[in-house]
């Protein structure tokens, strides 16, 4: 079963009909006791960063999320599900992210240039690093293969992670990951067939 972390800042419905679309049996909730029997975890996130946090603290969430990826667990980040991975954020501010992913997170504006709409909606190609194995998400992808994304931040100091990129301007981190602890940045629930190869790999973790 697949838990999705409901914290109030998720698009669940989306999640949840692609994983059912899959065949993969969900649970939707912000309990840790019903979440803790699932064998995978979803974490989505839509918004701000601090909002999100926060959301998480409050709730201990935070802590259950990090006590789960110390265990081993398979965990995926979706778009700010995937920036709260990370160490911190730099939107409006300074915000303390999970820590499950050396990195910080930065307003893509910083590094795209001029004349490129923000914040970056719509379909990119996916470009893998050369340099290291394909991550097990990608494995049945092809370099160019597009996905959606909407976001104005992406993770940066995080080289040794990531997982994948995408061109915006300059090449912008798609997706991230450290062993259990994986991210996109893009959402694989809205990206058609490419995404729902993604999420099926990633139940097979």
């Amino acid at each position: 079963m697949v838990g999705i972390v409901d914290y109030g800042v998720g698009n669940l419905f989306s999640l949840q009909s692609s994983f059912a679309y899959l065949g993969f049996e969900t649970a939707v909730s912000g309990d840790p006791e019903v979440l803790r029997r699932c064998g995978h975890i979803i974490l989505p996130g839509v918004g701000a960063f601090r909002d999100a946090a926060d959301k998480l603290r409050r709730t201990g969430l935070d802590a259950y999320i990090q006590e789960e990826a110390a265990a081993g667990k398979p965990l995926l980040g979706i778009c700010l599900g995937m920036q709260l991975l990370f160490e911190k954020s730099y939107e409006y501010g300074e915000w303390q992210g999970l820590g499950l992913i050396p990195g910080a997170v930065r307003p893509i504006a910083e590094v795209c240039g001029e004349g490129l709409k923000i914040p970056h909606i719509g379909w990119n190609g996916l470009d893998f690093p050369a340099e290291r194995e394909r991550c097990p998400l990608f494995r049945e992808l092809s370099p160019g293969d597009a996905v959606y994304f909407v976001h104005s931040y992406h993770a940066t100091d995080c080289g040794d992670y990531i997982t994948a990129t995408s061109e915006y301007g300059a090449p912008l981190t798609a997706a991230a990951a450290k062993e259990n602890v994986l991210g996109t940045q893009f959402h694989p629930e809205k990206s058609g067939e490419v995404g729902l190869s993604i999420l099926k790999a990633f139940c097979r973790l």
